[in-house]
């Protein structure tokens, strides 16, 4: 059998890095995918899926290095479903409305912002996809 996930977005919070006992380094990074699309009423319709994203190795230690809040990447990798559910991650939002989440091991990550977007976010003078996070929304 085979299983592959491409996702495109944005982070939503910095990445986290950790290491194993074994010395080996995990980083977690958040990542929302947007969707707009007109429903059957006319209405514009925008919607979110959270990605959390492991990655392992020396690509975690990079992703760290390199990467910000806000930073859009291209993720190529498997869904590793909810040990007790086996599907997504499901949360309760502060405002009551349902959530899900997927978990994700990533086997590649490709940067798509440049450097210098990057700092434009991190600043506070960058527009588009990233200033749509909302920090409320992030499941983890």
């Amino acid at each position: 059998m085979y299983q592959k996930l491409t996702i495109v977005g944005n982070l939503g919070r910095d990445p986290e890095m950790r290491y194993l006992p074994s010395g080996q380094a995990v980083t977690d990074m958040s990542v929302a995918t947007n969707r707009v699309y007109t429903d059957s009423s006319g209405q514009k319709v925008k919607e979110t899926s959270w990605f959390r994203v492991s990655v392992w190795g020396g690509r975690a230690e990079t992703v760290n290095q390199y990467l910000r809040k806000g930073s859009k990447v291209l993720v190529e990798g498997y869904l590793r479903p909810d040990p007790e559910t086996g599907g997504p991650r499901v949360w309760t939002r502060n405002d009551g409305t349902p959530a899900a989440s997927f978990e994700m091991t990533a086997q590649n990550v490709t940067f798509l912002s440049s450097r210098a977007e990057d700092q434009a976010m991190q600043s506070g003078a960058g527009g588009g996809a990233a200033d749509v996070v909302d920090e409320d929304d992030i499941p983890f």
